[in-house]
């Protein structure tokens, strides 16, 4: 299980969401081995003046969270941000020093999902790898 949020200034964010959308999936697909029909994917555009970034970044400074049931190896959490990475700046053109991205991990008792504690639920996908 995965829930995603993206974070970006409106003007910038609108206008990509998409691709940007597109993108994101692939990589939870190729690195985690997601199913391709699983995309949990939240959009927040904001106004200039209520998304305050480091210097150094461009308005093109996008924040992506990543919550997701616990289990994956690191070298399977470092291909995903390898992969955001490089498909973000290929596909979008966003320099990897506007992209920032956090992955939460949490057990899958803390979830409530179709009615049931995220454990008690059948996947129809890996979740340690």
């Amino acid at each position: 299980m995965g829930q995603i949020k993206i974070y970006g200034v409106k003007d910038r964010l609108n206008p990509m969401k998409e691709t940007l959308s597109a993108v994101i999936h692939s990589c939870m697909v190729d690195a985690l081995q997601f199913p391709t029909d699983k995309k949990f994917q939240r959009f927040f555009p904001l106004e200039k003046e209520d998304f305050y970034f480091p210097s150094g970044r461009t308005e093109a400074y996008t924040v992506i969270e990543i919550s997701m049931f616990e289990g994956r190896t690191v070298e399977a959490k470092k291909k995903l941000l390898k992969l955001l990475f490089e498909r973000i700046d290929t596909e979008l053109g966003i320099s990897s020093q506007d992209v920032e991205i956090t992955i939460f991990e949490t057990p899958k008792h803390n979830w409530g999902i179709r009615g049931l504690p995220g454990d008690e639920l059948a996947l129809n996908y890996k979740v340690n790898i």
